[in-house]
């Protein structure tokens, strides 16, 4: 009789905690799918003041925004702010003068390059260890950033260029660039002729 009386204690216990158990059925969305809903305004702010700051919010940086440290012919550091936002037009700087040939439309260049995505600050990809990469100016045989940006740079010259999307990779992207990325390029003209 002692037993039972526990049972039934136990039986009970499992009962009431069964019955303060949500109730799961099997969804018929995938995992981390379903309904969402929105989440609550706390004290009345509207959506628009509660938003943080996007790069669309913020003014356009200028070429003396970006920070970029090294010298011709080492790989360079870029430092891309978060004070202000992605330049919507072509912006050029030398940073280092050069004293030999400038580059005009169907100059041969070599350069080294180091390329710098805007919106996630990732160092993407350079020449500096594999060697200069060879193009002739205004051909169309590189992004139209570089046909336009790379006019006048002297041999032995450091450029900056800030490459909107429209004269970058446009809406599709490449590779590891993502659609309507804003590039950024510290080139080193090594060799200018014609």
């Amino acid at each position: 009789m002692r037993n039972a009386g526990k049972i039934m204690i136990v039986v009970a216990a499992a009962l009431s905690i069964a019955a303060c158990s949500p109730h799961q059925e099997p969804s018929s969305y995938p995992p981390g799918d379903g309904p969402t809903y929105p989440a609550p305004n706390p004290a009345g702010v509207s959506a628009s003041a509660a938003a943080a700051p996007t790069t669309q919010q913020l003014k356009p940086c200028t070429a003396d925004d970006v920070k970029v440290t090294g010298q011709f012919g080492s790989k360079p550091t870029v430092t891309i702010p978060d004070t202000c936002g992605a330049p919507t037009t072509l912006l050029t700087e030398d940073l280092q003068p050069g004293t030999g040939p400038a580059a005009k439309n169907g100059s041969q260049l070599q350069v080294n390059y180091d390329l710098y995505t805007w919106s996630d600050k990732v160092d993407q990809q350079n020449s500096f260890a594999s060697g200069a990469f060879p193009l002739t100016l205004g051909q169309g045989s590189v992004i139209q950033g570089w046909d336009e940006g790379l006019v006048g740079v002297k041999q032995g010259g450091r450029r900056l260029l800030i490459i909107p999307p429209d004269k970058g990779y446009g809406a599709t992207g490449n590779q590891s660039i993502k659609p309507n990325e804003t590039l950024v390029f510290v080139v080193d003209a090594v060799k200018v002729t014609g």
